[in-house]
């Protein structure tokens, strides 16, 4: 299951349930990147979707509606934790699920090369050098591209790395601010029912998602196939 698919099967699931045609927004996509990092399996994701709508279509017509992903944040933690303990002792398989088998060298260089064309066509003021940087690391890493996908990736996500702490610190202050107050404002209503390393979590993905959207910055790591 790579990133992509990841995402849509729980933005499939979300729609199909709800009935009406509502697109996730960015709040939603940064949850379930949450989740995504925290290696949550997607089967658990889906089925705690499904339970929370199996609840709440028992509820009397008129209830308020269910218009976030939100609604379904407690139910896949409890999930979560349970799966987890019930996994406690067994032997592990592979962390990736089995998705470095889509990894080819063709892939990964069509992958960079992408990824080497949008840097180029970024003209965000304060991320020129870093750009550089990062172009001339992903060419140096193309030019000895071998079947090593595991250090293949770790050495896109420290250009990733590097990319971001680029952003965050040489943005343009004052659209950092608004951006800032604006993700805040965005996050208030879950804010309290949220452990603060949580909200700080949230909140760096969705204004890292915002600068690389308002940039032409992609991701890097292969799970980005």
């Amino acid at each position: 299951m790579n990133y992509y698919n990841y995402f849509t099967e729980i933005e499939d699931t979300f729609i199909r349930r709800r009935a009406k045609n509502l697109f996730l927004s960015p709040l939603d996509w940064a949850l379930i990147e949450t989740w995504q990092e925290r290696g949550i399996p997607l089967h658990i994701v889906i089925r705690s979707i499904e339970s929370v709508f199996d609840v709440f279509d028992k509820q009397p017509a008129g209830t308020r509606s269910i218009k976030s992903l939100f609604y379904c944040r407690e139910e896949v933690e409890v999930q979560f934790a349970e799966w987890s303990r019930s996994q406690a002792g067994k032997t592990a398989g592979p962390v990736d699920g089995g998705a470095s088998e889509m990894f080819t060298v063709e892939k990964i260089s069509s992958h960079i090369l992408g990824a080497i064309a949008a840097l180029k066509a970024c003209r965000t003021p304060g991320l020129a050098e870093d750009i550089e940087r990062s172009i001339a690391r992903l060419e140096e890493l193309m030019s000895g591209l071998t079947d090593q996908f595991e250090a293949i990736d770790g050495t896109l996500l420290d250009i990733e790395k590097l990319l971001e702490r680029s952003m965050v610190t040489n943005w343009d202050p004052e659209h950092l601010n608004s951006l800032k107050k604006e993700i805040a404002g965005q996050l208030k209503e879950y804010k309290k029912s949220m452990e603060p390393d949580a909200y700080a979590n949230m909140f760096d993905l969705m204004l890292l998602k915002r600068l690389r959207e308002e940039a032409g910055i992609p991701r890097f790591g292969l799970f980005y196939l």
